[in-house]
């Protein structure tokens, strides 16, 4: 599939914040989010799914985030979707997506967590590359890190040329090339079943919260029990696991998955639930050194 580059944001473009995850509790964080964008020089508007909500979900139902999301990729006066927050609700849409809708409106698409789902399901089946990235309600829409604020407008302005990883654990040295791909693990894991795995060679990176060792363990391994995974991932990135319980009994485990795979793993990467993030362009064709922990960007990921 021909890879789609989104439009690089731009001063004075529209961003359109969505909810389409978990339901948001505080509006103010939305609209805090609103005025920190606008004071950056861009325009916003605001799903009307920010404001509604059923059970733990965004929105009055599931039809009504689906159109949220279709109207912000038809509306040509946005230029970019960023999403509001995670939690659960994003896998429910999937069945009914209009996939070519996106395909022929691209433009650039940015969330992380639940919002795994979509950023990779849109790359998966319509070729655009997608921005694993902060979000308005957690990130924007409180205290604001300047080092991810720099972060996620470099990168979404094309700007982006390398990621490093900062005290970091090398479990297997080497230098890889692939698309960058990846995300929440427990979410990446909820895709098994569909048809989710690119056809390329891959640079996972993952991150995940609140998991206890024995199921990260579970998952990463559910994951390369999937033959095409095996296959296709050719380094792992991995960015921080928050509030794990035993830093040194993760380290043992990736390590086995190390030694088993024979593929370039480090971590140290800024790619988490932290106030501190990277932004990082799903779909980005990519040179990964686990010994230098470096993710290197070898093409344009914008235009």
């Amino acid at each position: 599939m021909k890879t789609i580059k989104p439009k690089k944001l731009q001063k004075g473009n529209t961003i359109g914040i969505l909810a389409i995850s978990g339901k948001i509790k505080e509006f103010a964080k939305i609209k805090n989010a609103k005025a920190f964008l606008e004071s950056k020089g861009y325009k916003v508007v605001i799903s009307d799914t920010c404001k509604t909500s059923h059970r733990y979900c965004a929105g009055n139902n599931e039809k009504e985030c689906l159109n949220a999301l279709h109207d912000f990729f038809n509306n040509k006066e946005i230029d970019a979707v960023l999403c509001a927050r995670g939690g659960f609700g994003t896998l429910k849409l999937l069945k009914n997506i209009d996939w070519n809708l996106i395909k022929h409106n691209p433009k650039i698409f940015a969330g992380y967590s639940d919002i795994t789902v979509l950023l990779n399901m849109i790359y998966k089946k319509t070729g655009l590359i997608t921005f694993h990235s902060a979000m308005a309600n957690g990130d924007f829409g409180g205290v604001i890190e300047d080092y991810t604020a720099i972060s996620f407008f470099n990168t979404l302005e094309g700007k982006t040329i390398c990621l490093n990883a900062r005290n970091r654990n090398v479990f297997k040295e080497g230098t890889t090339q692939g698309i960058l791909w990846g995300g929440n693990l427990a979410t990446l894991v909820s895709l098994c079943g569909l048809d989710f795995i690119p056809n390329e060679d891959l640079i996972l990176f993952l991150e995940d919260l609140n998991e206890p060792v024995y199921k990260i363990d579970k998952m990463l391994t559910q994951l390369f029990n999937i033959e095409k995974i095996r296959k296709n991932v050719k380094g792992i990135a991995i960015g921080e696991f928050k509030d794990i319980t035993d830093k040194a009994e993760l380290n043992e485990v990736i390590q086995e998955f190390a030694n088993e795979l024979n593929i370039p793993i480090c971590d140290g990467f800024k790619i988490t639930h932290n106030a501190l993030k990277d932004t990082v362009p799903v779909g980005a064709y990519c040179e990964f050194d686990s010994g230098n922990g470096l993710i290197k960007i070898k093409e344009e990921y914008t235009c």
